[in-house]
Formats: C-alpha cells, structure tokens, sequence
C-alpha cells in the first residue's frame, strides 16, 4: 500500500503550537477561553503562550467564541495581553438560565445563566418572554447586544423547562455548551415547508432510473433516517452491478437559504443516549431524505460492475432515483446471514460475500483493524437508565461498512484526478496523518512486555505491526487494553483541502460521501461531484475554512456524546452505591486510576487518597502503572480489580469508586505489615457490601 505524501504528512505534523507564526498588526485570531474566575485567554495556533485578556476587555465576546484580538508584545518572560476587538464566529447563542422578572416594573426582566463561568445576563422584555414566569428555568437566545459601555446581551425565551425533568435539563445543557441549538428557528422550518414532496417528472428524466432494480436498506432497529441503499443485479457477463444510494441532501438544501446556513452552522447531528439533536429539520432527514421502503426518492450514486471475487471493473457516479424495496434491520441480516435463510436471501449472501473480500483486502493493503464495540444504555420511559447492552461489529455491519468505504474512496480519486488551471480542485478530503513517534515510542515499549514487537521503518511496517498484534492479542487479557492504548497513539481524522491520505483505512485517497443527513462535509462533497459530473468545476475559496469549522463541529459532537453517556453512567450507578464490581482498569494518573466495570461499562475514578491505609503510589508513565513504594503493589492499565462504588456527581458527571482487597491482598498487606520493623499494626479491612458486617483481621 502506497501512502501518499508521506512527508507532506510528517511536516504538517510539525506545525502545532510550538512552532511561531507571523503576524502583522499585533492582530490575532484564536479561541477565547474563560476561567471559573471570569479571566479570559485567547488561545491562537502558532503561539507558544495564549493571550491574556481581561473581562472588561471581552467587547461581547463568550468562552468558547472565535475572536479576533488585538494585543501588545509582553514585556520579557511576562504574558501578552490584549483585547478582543471582533467576533468572528459564535460557539453558542442559547443558554439556560433563570428568569427573574422586575418587580417594579414587570415589563422586563434577565435571564440568569447557569454555571460555574461568568457570563452575563441576558435582559428579556415581557413580549420575548413566551409565556415564562418569575423563577422559571428557561432556554434564552440571545438576539443582539446593547451599544456603548457596559454592553450586555438582549435576548428571547425560547422554551420553558419543566423541574421535575432533570434528565431533559441536563441533555439539553450539554448540547447548548457545546454550540448546538436544541430548536430550527421559524425562517428555517418556514423554508423546509415550502419544498415540494412530489417529484417532478422533469427531474426523473433528468436522472439515471434504478426503481426496477432491486433495492433495499440496512440500518439499526431505531433509525428513521435512511441515508444509504444499496442495489444489484446480475449482468449479462456473469458480473455484478452494486450501487450505492445516497440521499440527495444537496438537492433539497440549497446554497445561501438559511436552511443551509443552519446545516452548515451545526454541521453534525448528535446522537444522544434518549434522543438525536438533527442537523436537518426532521421533515427533511425522515421524510424527503430518508430512503424509505416503497417510496421513490432522489439519490447521489455511486454504481459498480464488480466479480464475483469483488474486483471493480467499472464504476459510475451521478444523480439517481431509486425505489427500495424492503426495509432492513441489521439484526434481520445478521439472522439471515447466520441461519442461511430470509428475505433476498441469496443477494444478502452475495452482497456479504464480496464485503469480506473487499475487507480482507483493505486488511491486507494496511488498513489498522481495531475491533469495535457500541455500548448502549437501556431506557424506560423518562430516560432513566435501567440496563446496558454492548453490541459487537458483525458481519451485517461489515456488509454495510465496506461498501460506504468503497464509495467513499471512489468519489475522492475520481474528484482528485480533476485539475482546473492545473490546480486541484478544492474539496473536503477525509484525512488521517501518520502516528506520531513521540507516542509510538512509549506504547512500542509497553507492547513489548506482551511479546509484541513493532517495526518502525515504514509506515506500513508500522499498520502491519499493528495489525499482528491486535491478531495475537485477540481474547486474551491485554487485548483491550492494547487496543485501547493504540488507538490513542493515533492521529484524529479531520476534514482538508489537502489530501494526505488516510492512514488508518489504508487509503490513499478518502472522503465522507454516504451520510450527508447527518453531516455537513457530505453535502459539500455532493455538491463539488455534482458540479464536476457536469462539467463546471466548483472552485469554492472558502472550502479549506469550512473544513476547519466541520472539523471542530465534529470535536464538538463527540465531546456531547461523551458527557451525555458520562451522565448516564453516573445517573445508573447511583442505584448501585455500597455495591461492588469486576472492572479493567482503563486509565492511570498522578492522582489515581480509571476502572470501567466489566459488566456496566461504567468508569469511575479510584483516588490515591482511599489508598492511603494500604501504601503510597507513585506514577510509572512508561509503565502505565501506579506503584506502591513499600508493598511493590500494581495498578496497570488492564489490569482486572475488584471495586465498590461509593459515591457519583450528576453535576460533574462523576463516579467515585474504591478499591476492595481480595483476601490473598488482605493477607498479604498484614504479612507485610508484621514484618516492618516499627510499623503499624492497624488491622486492614475489607470494604463491605449491603448487609456485611464490618470484619476485622
């Protein structure tokens, strides 16, 4: 396998924080970061120290907001500081807060803002109250700020929040933090309802007709946005043609309408444990879009003649209309592939036959196979966790994977080939760089103590290394914290302009192309394959800068995702506190190590300070370990340890546990003890469960 740009890729990597920049002006741009103590620090790419900047100097400007600054070299060893002189991009305009309405004067009254930052109150007038009273919890937007000194923000009530749903609150909190709105504003939903639900005999001729062809959809048991089908049919040479259906989301989501303003502004949906935050209104994303059984719908295709053994002898892409005939469940073609009997039966086998070759081969060409595993929390009717499910990556999955691979890397090397004035076009390439060896190295010496080895001389040699191991080590005990700590050794995946390839896939050109529903760097790949496909390249100038902004979206959705599942795993192991758990451990500190139950998922945190009775630990970063000074005691990454819960934060979003000594453990610590010349002779106990009685040994 070929890795393109090799050392393009190296030298990108070299351009972080530590490396200076030019800049004219004294000017600045960077993200405004505030401190629980209302203290601001403009972080920009290319400095080595972030800029300081002091409240009154904020001229509007909220934690989280990109900003341009303006500031004075610092004296010697002292910290630039400056004042924030633009707003170039908001990370959030709602928020919840209290209403506290006026009591002279009811015409008017502020919404106090929730949290430990300092952000000022947003000043309501009565008609943009919707109906909240004095001490409701509320959703406020804000709509525009006062001029002159002192500005502070004027806003609307967007949505009163009922008490008694704390769950709701804190889902909706998390999305709001992190930049994304919880409603489509009026002009938004007014421009959904006006586009047609019928399409227009002009647009089908316009269009490659596969409703003859037969059709279908896989997705899991809940979804209601079908974005992706798959077709095929037999050929008259003994091959194949398997198409690949992809909502037409850039037929209906139009360039400068505010319905693409807002798409573009969320860039993502966000899928939380009790609900999905879209990024299109649901009108579009479960009924226009959404490929459903025995209904036509438009699609962006990509179509293969491929072998019985999955060569691709041909492709072709364009704009289609399909009609699917049946709708899919994973589960059902998972059983259908499992018993050899269903529905489609012997399409569902072919289609799967030729995944795992196409699989295989991505395998073989350098593709890094970490297994995945989706844990999922069971809710009852108010979004209260009662129960966790863990599902693994099957072969049903697998079916549905590499055939988006496939599409996905077709679109961006035929979009890659095309050159206007001999420059490439601009496009969201999907990348992902080469792991760093500041982060191989160390994992590279903790894979050793496992018997693995890796050769570092290429990076192909390093995937195939990778990928040996991950063979070896499968079922056994160190298996996940391998696979654990390799992923972390890897480089994150974004969106650019420039195609360096992807590393992990094994790909030397990649892009997302299958899931613009969902995510806005699809409709603009649509939308540049379009204009190409009809011979009028679009030269999009601002393309490098909408990736950059998909991409902090994208951080943005995941950081989301993560404190929703933290929520839950806290709100669940609340019912469980004074019990006690199997767990691995899944991360070390300074200060303690990270446990994730075997049987919750749930991790929690084991402080040094609870081990205080048994030993004092020290920190082996190589080693991935906490080390007792005197009993020589280990805590090691994927090490199994038994544990009690013993204490969780909703608000923080965490979990306290302790560690509980087996008997072997509590033998050995008295043993240990006995023998110290001087030492104490405090018994050890033994944490208890419900019910126990305290034991003394």
């Amino acid at each position: 396998m070929g890795r393109k740009n090799e050392k393009k890729s190296r030298d990108k990597r070299g351009q972080g924080r530590g490396e200076k920049r030019q800049h004219s002006n004294d000017t600045y741009q960077g993200k405004l970061e505030v401190t629980r103590s209302g203290m601001g620090f403009v972080v920009v790419e290319g400095l080595d120290v972030d800029i300081l900047v002091r409240p009154n100097d904020f001229n509007t400007a909220l934690h989280g907001d990109q900003v341009k600054v303006a500031a004075s070299p610092g004296r010697e060893g002292k910290r630039m500081q400056g004042a924030v002189v633009q707003v170039l991009e908001r990370k959030q305009n709602e928020f919840i807060g209290t209403l506290q309405v006026n009591q002279a004067n009811k015409g008017f009254g502020f919404v106090v803002i929730d949290g430990e930052r300092k952000t000022p109150d947003i000043f309501v007038k009565e008609e943009s109250m919707n109906g909240a009273a004095d001490g409701d919890r509320v959703v406020a937007r804000i709509t525009n700020w006062e001029t002159g000194e002192g500005r502070r923000p004027i806003g609307e009530v967007v949505t009163v929040l009922s008490p008694e749903d704390r769950n709701d609150i804190a889902m909706k909190e998390i999305l709001l933090e992190n930049g994304f709105g919880i409603e489509f504003s009026d002009e938004v939903l007014e421009e959904t309802a006006r586009i047609p639900d019928v399409i227009g005999q002009e647009e089908i001729e316009r269009r490659r007709d596969f409703r003859k062809i037969l059709t279908f959809t896989i997705d899991p048991v809940d979804a209601k946005d079908f974005d992706d089908a798959l077709s095929i049919r037999v050929l008259k040479n003994g091959n194949y043609e398997i198409g690949v259906h992809i909502a037409d989301v850039s037929h209906y989501v139009l360039p400068d309408t505010a319905l693409d303003d807002e798409a573009y502004r969320k860039a993502t949906s966000v899928y939380l444990p009790d609900r999905v935050s879209p990024m299109l209104p649901e009108h579009i994303s479960n009924v226009l879009c959404s490929l459903r059984p025995h209904e036509d719908k438009l699609t962006f295709s990509a179509v293969f003649e491929m072998t019985p053994k999955g060569q691709v002898k041909s492709y072709w892409l364009g704009k289609t209309i399909i009609h699917s005939d049946h709708r899919f469940t994973y589960e059902e073609v998972q059983e259908t592939i499992e018993k050899q009997e269903g529905l489609y039966l012997d399409e569902v086998l072919l289609l799967n036959n030729i995944a795992q070759r196409l699989r295989k081969k991505r395998i073989d060409n350098g593709a890094i196979n970490f297994s995945s595993q989706e844990v999922r929390f069971k809710l009852d009717e108010k979004g209260k966790p009662i129960g966790v499910v863990v599902k693994e990556s099957k072969e049903a999955h697998q079916l549905i994977e590499e055939f988006m691979l496939l599409a996905n890397r077709y679109v961006a090397e035929h979009v890659s080939k095309i050159e206007v004035n001999k420059k490439p076009v601009p496009f969201a390439y999907r990348v992902h760089d080469l792991p760093s060896e500041e982060k191989m190295l160390p994992f590279m010496a903790f894979a050793r103590k496992f018997g693995h080895k890796f050769d570092m001389s290429s990076p192909d040699k390093i995937a195939e290394s990778f990928n040996v191991m991950l063979a070896d080590a499968h079922g056994k005990p160190e298996q996940h914290v391998l696979e654990t700590l390799g992923i972390r050794t890897m480089a994150k995946a974004i969106y650019t302009t420039e195609n360096i390839g992807h590393y992990g896939l094994g790909f030397e050109d990649y892009c997302h192309f299958t899931s613009p529903i969902r995510r806005y760097p699809d409709v603009l790949v649509h939308r540049v394959l379009h204009s190409i496909l009809e011979q009028r390249p679009e030269i999009d100038k601002k393309m490098d800068e909408k990736c950059k902004h998909c991409s902090e979206r994208e951080r943005a959705a995941m950081e989301s995702e993560r404190a929703a599942n933290k929520y839950k795993q806290v709100e669940y192991m609340l019912d469980f506190i004074g019990e006690e758990f199997d767990g691995v451990i899944s991360g070390v500190s300074a200060f303690g190590f990270w446990v994730e139950t075997v049987d919750t998922k749930c991790e929690g945190m084991v402080s040094v300070t609870s081990l205080v009775d048994y030993d004092e630990f020290r920190l082996v970063q190589e080693d991935y370990s906490l080390v007792g000074n005197r009993s020589g005691k280990k805590f090691r990454m994927g090490d199994k340890v038994r544990i009690q819960v013993v204490a969780g934060s909703l608000e923080k979003r965490t979990l306290d546990y302790d560690w509980v000594m087996t008997p072997a453990e509590l033998d050995a610590q008295e043993e240990e003890k006995a023998n110290r010349k001087g030492g104490s002779t405090k018994s050890a106990r033994r944490r208890k469960k419900k019910g126990d009685e305290d034991i003394d040994f």
